[in-house]
């Protein structure tokens, strides 16, 4: 188990080439495309780093109508790592937040859930079960 209190980011953008140039003018850091998962143009992601940072590392994502009509509130959203990511999301809505999108596979990646806290910010729960 990943023992960083963060164990990945996403920061989503509306042009990902320009977000690109900015993060690696300003941080000298290089990008990796990763492929769409249906293969379409609304979903773009570019890694901050290679699959082997052995730290928390994240991902620049270019996604349909992310950071505009969304109640979500989608601008950056942080991940945090556990066995069972159902385990801490039936904690959500009893500790005054919502359950925006509930467990939910990311293929050979794992799983993923998607809520809102109580201050209207999204984050995400991960795990691999």
């Amino acid at each position: 188990m990943n023992t960083n209190v963060v164990c990945w980011f996403e920061i989503y953008v509306d042009n990902l080439e320009r977000a690109k140039k900015f993060y690696a003018t300003v941080l000298g850091t290089d990008f990796h495309d990763m492929d769409s998962p249906d293969g379409s143009d609304d979903f773009k992601m570019s890694c901050f780093s290679s699959s082997e940072n052995q730290g928390v590392s994240g991902a620049l994502v270019q996604m349909k109508e992310a950071r505009t009509n969304n109640p979500a509130n989608t601008s950056t959203i942080v991940y945090f790592p556990c066995e069972d990511c159902n385990v801490e999301e039936s904690r959500v809505e009893k500790a005054g937040g919502k359950v925006h999108c509930p467990k939910m596979s990311i293929g050979e990646h794992g799983f993923i859930s998607l809520c809102i806290d109580s201050e209207n910010n999204t984050f995400g729960l991960y795990s691999m079960q």
